[in-house]
């Protein structure tokens, strides 16, 4: 169990007729809470029948030089550079230059299980070739430039988790090696590749590979928050390619999905074929329900950048947030979104602190560890902040909101102590787990 695990489905009720009449002063409002209380860095866009209905941008572009973003600021995309890879390699097969079931050992004879594994389980997380970026070597590395032969070399190397096609699992690996097939299959760069067949078409204008971060070109740094926000070191494109190596605005997105869901880069077949899931999986697509209504569309996160897009075709609905920056559960910052897009009930969070002093802290500090699961927490404290560390994860900043009790927002973790006891409570997605000190 990882408790740093984000939401990817905004699942509720029923649903109710999507409005353009809806509040956007309360909209704003909640945006605007976020950022007096540093919960967020961002933007967000909503369109409606291809014509923009919402747009809110908050945060630094760049917090060292105090540069706001706006509404051109552009953000690196993550994963959601898979929506854009898989649109590419359908463009391929309908031009007959690429073909979904051919396996790929004339191009990857190191990889294994290469004669078994065909394009189409590159695309659907099925190939079982490993996640390099699982790897705990990964960033120590990825902030430097590597040429296709080390990065196949990396990917062979690891190489496989299961047999091809026998279950999905989700692996950056997969769209790394898709990137190469696009680019040996048209002897062009997957960067002019993107140009050539999406952003020109349909006319993105801020949608491209990524290079060094530029401020001075409206580019987002990115950050993570621990008191203050901190900035993140940068993946070099050359590692993520197709699979994250693509800068976007949220208006952008929004663009580009309603172009995909009406039919403007692909043919119909070629959408259902992306729309079909097995074991969760789509073809560089996911299902994100709101409510009754089921959205099609991807997350992404890379540094400290997180994101999501998603299609509601009901509606003709889209909507896309990036955030360079974030200290909350992003799934609540969607939710709040389409609600208001929706006219269903949410509300403006109230952010609440509790202070304590270093030797407040010490009473709480240990190893928790609990029977209903394998996972380890450590608690340590940095200055006047408690810290939390699971098993083989990242340490993150616990914020104080009474007494014994905190929470890490972007996980959507509560933790209530009692010292007496000495137990911990964990509170996350409608559960809870009770910890003992050992």
């Amino acid at each position: 169990m990882k408790i740093l695990i984000t939401a990817l489905l905004l699942i509720i009720g029923q649903i109710g007729i999507s409005q353009t009449n809806f509040d956007k002063t309360k909209l704003d409002n909640f945006f605007n809470t976020l950022e007096q209380n540093n919960k967020f860095m961002g933007s967000v866009a909503v369109s409606k029948n291809g014509e923009i209905i919402y747009t809110k941008s908050i945060g630094f572009a760049d917090v060292e030089n105090n540069l706001k973003a706006t509404e051109i600021s552009k953000y690196r995309i993550g994963s959601i550079s898979k929506s854009f890879t898989t649109v590419l390699v359908l463009k391929a097969v309908e031009e007959k230059k690429i073909d979904l079931n051919q396996t790929i050992d004339k191009w990857f004879p190191t990889i294994t299980n290469a004669k078994q594994i065909i394009v189409k389980h590159l695309l659907s997380h099925r190939s079982g070739i490993h996640n390099f970026t699982d790897d705990k070597d990964y960033l120590t590395w990825n902030t430097q430039p590597k040429t296709e032969k080390e990065m196949i070399e990396v990917i062979a190397k690891s190489g496989s988790d299961f047999e091809p096609d026998s279950k999905a699992e989700y692996s950056n690996s997969n769209f790394v090696l898709l990137s190469y097939i696009l680019e040996k299959t048209f002897a062009k760069s997957y960067s002019d590749l993107l140009q050539e067949f999406i952003v020109k078409p349909i006319g993105l204008t801020n949608t491209y590979v990524f290079g060094k971060i530029n401020p001075s070109n409206n580019e987002c740094k990115s950050y993570s928050f621990s008191g203050t926000w901190k900035l993140e070191t940068e993946t070099d494109y050359t590692i993520s390619l197709g699979a994250g190596a693509i800068s976007s605005t949220p208006s952008d997105l929004t663009k580009f999905a309603d172009a995909l869901f009406n039919g403007e880069l692909l043919k119909t077949e070629s959408l259902e074929i992306m729309k079909t899931i097995k074991d969760g999986y789509g073809i560089g697509l996911f299902q994100i329900p709101f409510y009754k209504s089921i959205g099609f569309g991807h997350t992404g996160g890379i540094d400290g950048f997180s994101s999501i897009f998603s299609y509601f075709s009901y509606d003709k609905i889209s909507y896309a947030l990036i955030s360079n920056g974030t200290n909350i559960n992003n799934n609540d910052i969607s939710i709040a979104v389409l609600s208001a897009i929706y006219n269903k009930p949410y509300e403006i969070p109230l952010f609440t602190t509790y202070n304590l002093n270093s030797e407040d802290l010490n009473k709480y500090l240990g190893v928790y560890a609990s029977p209903q699961i394998p996972l380890k927490i450590t608690i340590t404290k940095d200055g006047n902040s408690l810290t939390a560390q699971g098993t083989g994860q990242p340490a993150f900043i616990l914020e104080a909101t009474d007494k014994d009790k905190f929470k890490f927002d972007q996980a959507g973790a509560k933790f209530e102590f009692n010292p007496v006891e000495k137990t911990m409570i964990l509170y996350q997605g409608g559960g809870q787990i009770k910890f003992t000190k050992e």
